[in-house]
């Protein structure tokens, strides 16, 4: 077994503070999401600032947590696109309660998110699909996301075929692929802070849609 109780770093970079933030999450992830662009970090150390963990329960009960892109997000909530048919996708079918998580180590800074997951409109959708460079929209036509597949050669085999069919075609877009809006119920805030005394700032959306803010204990 390998120990790794000496790895530790101390989080001293900002800090979260009731008197500093807005009355809604959206306003404030706004500002992080942004604020840790600016700071250079996440693109130099080779990551993608709009990344983020997805969390389902499975329908063999389990949960499980894939990273995926975010795509879009404002007052109703936060998009990404994928498979309908792949095991996310049925997952949320089944339960459309999710989490989504982003961890930006460079800003020392977290956000988690609860919330209910519905389709966009085929609309949204399609536009989305329809921005995709070409290699990306077979990539979403070619692959039954989550099936088995006999090997690399199969997956391959079957994209140049799909190339050759649509040949200066337009490519549509799958019925079975297309976003998810999320919209959030619970919006947590972390920021870390030194002696692992953290920032913890919590909202929960109310009947009225307005947002209860709550600090927790680290």
């Amino acid at each position: 077994m390998e120990d790794l109780s000496h790895y530790r770093r101390s989080y001293e970079k900002s800090e979260l503070l009731e008197s500093n933030i807005p009355e809604d999450p959206i306003n404030l992830f706004h500002r992080w999401f942004h604020e840790t662009e600016d700071f250079g970090g996440p693109n130099a150390s080779g990551e993608e600032v709009n990344a983020m963990t997805v969390s389902t329960i499975g329908l063999d009960g389990f949960p499980k947590a894939r990273v995926v892109l975010l795509k879009k997000y404002n007052e109703e909530g936060f998009i990404f696109y994928t498979n309908y048919n792949s095991e996310k996708g049925k997952a949320i079918e089944q339960n459309p309660h999710v989490c989504l998580s982003f961890f930006w180590h460079n800003t020392e800074r977290q956000v988690i998110i609860k919330g209910i997951a519905e389709k966009t409109s085929e609309i949204i959708s399609d536009n989305y699909f329809d921005s995709r460079p070409e290699g990306s929209k077979l990539g979403a036509v070619v692959s039954n996301q989550s099936e088995v597949i006999p090997s690399r050669d199969f997956l391959e085999e079957n994209l140049k075929q799909l190339e050759s069919e649509f040949e200066s075609m337009v490519i549509p877009r799958p019925k079975h692929w297309g976003g998810y809006l999320v919209r959030p119920v619970e919006v947590e805030f972390w920021q870390g802070r030194a002696n692992r005394l953290h920032d913890r700032i919590r909202y929960s959306v109310q009947e009225d849609y307005s947002w209860k803010k709550e600090r927790l204990s680290p």
